[in-house]
């Protein structure tokens, strides 16, 4: 399956009242109807869009080092919840689904933090983290999908293809 990256760019700024999984929710359907709409839906479009959340509250991508730093501090000992919601648009319509997972992140020292955000690896991640990466280091348990903490939920998107009408594994061979 031949595919092509289309980035959008939208404020990620939660409205006024929205939870995480709204906000994650509305922002992977309007990413994805404004790359339909720019490349006027020549083909399917996919986008998705991560939220962390700590105590109900959104921690999107860190503005710099210290609000990073600080999420990250927030986070240490904790377990949060991480929502990504993913849309797919064709022809036929458009589908939307969401991925919960709870992810524990073991005790880290300011130490740790400030190494890990010197790498430059949290910088756009939500959160100030990602699992795929060095901060693996610094989770203890998942809860959920692996794939949708990292950014894409495979399981949901493989279903929302096959019941557009793909074949998902019959491109692998």
């Amino acid at each position: 399956m031949k595919y092509r990256v289309h980035a959008v760019a939208l404020p990620e700024t939660p409205l006024a009242g929205e939870g995480p999984p709204e906000l994650a929710r509305r922002l992977a359907l309007a990413k994805a109807r404004q790359a339909w709409t720019e490349t006027r839906g020549e083909a399917p479009v996919l986008a998705a869009d991560t939220v962390v959340a700590l105590d109900g509250a959104s921690l999107g991508k860190p503005s710099d080092g210290k609000e990073a730093l600080d999420m990250l501090e927030r986070l240490s000992g904790r377990t949060h919840e991480v929502h990504t919601a993913v849309a797919l648009i064709t022809r036929t319509g458009a589908q939307l689904e969401l991925s919960t997972s709870r992810v524990t992140m073991r005790v880290t020292t300011p130490e740790e933090r400030a190494a890990y955000w010197a790498t430059g690896e949290p910088a756009d991640k939500a959160g100030a983290y990602g699992v795929q990466g060095l901060a693996a280091a610094f989770i203890s348990r998942i809860e959920g999908s692996y794939s949708g903490v990292m950014g894409l939920p495979l399981f949901e998107t493989a279903e929302m293809l096959r019941s557009a009408g793909w074949a998902v594994f019959s491109e692998i061979a």
